[in-house]
């Protein structure tokens, strides 16, 4: 009798022991990769990869038939899922974090990544159809694995600096796609965030005949970072034509003299631009949420702010936020308070301690 019990004992020891490790398992976020072959980047004229991983996170909430809403997530300038990939860590604990305190949802990583740095997620006949890319053969392949709900906030489009522009852009021209947007330190405001940019030094003191080199890859890739860093944006805002694939117009003239012509093609591309200008930029059933530190170097929150002020007369629901620190600190903490706002939950506000991070564009 006494081994009986003992054995009955063991059992259920055995079952506690299986149950628990079965709810520690089911608390637990995981990350799946996608690659495939792009079809719009083929032929790309930077001669970028057209094979990329584009990583999948998923809460544990997302079991087989669950529908979950998708945040498309879009990274800074110069970066690229591969970064997601090694810091999956962090944001695997995100992912379930919000799927535990908000609501659970799906957050894809989207890639732009150029010779140049960044895309900003354009298409462009200097750099490649990246708007596409992300819209259609992402959302595509993503959602043929995990289909959205059918109602409410299915995706929202998402993003940091660059990516935040991006996240803008891309909600603006396909409302119909994406429910909400989260734009953290968007490009924006360009005469503030960007006009400055473009009179340093090394980028004045280059003549064109050497920028015209840059961009044939006759010579070796520019180290300086500002200058590097506006031939991205060149690439995105002044492509040349079809008919001049990869060659894009630059800001000075051959005498060293500033465009007006060009720097108007780049206000064209300026969220605060299209907004003002259109007042039809974004749904009236669109969410879109903007935020900016408030010691962001590259003076986003400035861009963020007016954006929101503007939407504020066009009746789009909207929301401006101002964190402590700087342009590239707290990033998931601002990313989660974006999705709080979005799925009208408690807003928790990000705390005052800087991480130090080295700014990023």
């Amino acid at each position: 009798m006494k081994i009986r019990r003992l054995k009955i004992a063991a059992f259920w020891l055995t079952m506690i022991f299986m149950l628990a490790a079965a709810s520690i398992f089911a608390t637990e976020a995981r990350i799946e990769v996608i690659q495939f072959d792009s079809r719009v980047l083929k032929n790309n004229p930077l001669h970028d990869p057209t094979s990329r991983p584009i990583p999948v996170f998923l809460p544990a909430q997302a079991t087989n038939g669950a529908r979950l809403p998708v945040i498309y997530y879009l990274p800074g300038y110069g970066s690229s899922p591969a970064k997601y990939i090694a810091n999956s860590n962090i944001w695997l604990k995100f992912t379930q974090k919000v799927a535990d305190e908000i609501t659970p949802v799906i957050l894809v990583i989207g890639d732009g990544k150029t010779r140049w740095g960044g895309s900003q997620y354009l298409n462009s006949a200097a750099q490649g159809n990246y708007e596409d890319y992300i819209c259609d053969e992402i959302v595509s392949k993503v959602e043929a694995e995990y289909p959205v709900p059918t109602n409410g906030v299915r995706r929202i489009i998402a993003g940091h600096s660059s990516g935040g522009f991006g996240a803008l852009r891309l909600g603006s021209s396909h409302q119909k796609l994406f429910d909400a947007v989260i734009a953290l330190s968007p490009d924006s405001d360009f005469p503030t965030s960007h006009l400055h940019l473009t009179m340093k030094p090394a980028v004045t003191n280059m003549p064109l005949t050497e920028i015209k080199k840059f961009a044939a890859r006759l010579s070796p890739m520019p180290t300086n970072g500002s200058l590097h860093y506006l031939f991205g944006l060149s690439a995105a805002y002044a492509p040349r034509s079809f008919f001049h694939r990869g060659e894009f117009e630059w800001l000075f003239d051959a005498h060293g003299n500033f465009s007006q012509r060009v720097w108007q093609r780049w206000m064209e591309n300026d969220p605060l631009t299209i907004v003002s200008n259109d007042p039809h930029a974004f749904a009236l059933r669109q969410l879109i949420y903007l935020d900016g530190a408030s010691q962001d170097e590259f003076r986003a929150n400035i861009g963020a702010r007016k954006i929101f002020d503007v939407l504020q007369t066009q009746s789009v629901r909207s929301a401006f936020y101002e964190p402590p620190g700087h342009h590239s600190d707290k990033i998931p903490q601002r990313l989660q308070r974006g999705l709080e706002w979005v799925f009208n939950r408690p807003l928790t506000d990000v705390p005052n301690a800087s991480t130090n991070q080295p700014a990023t564009k």
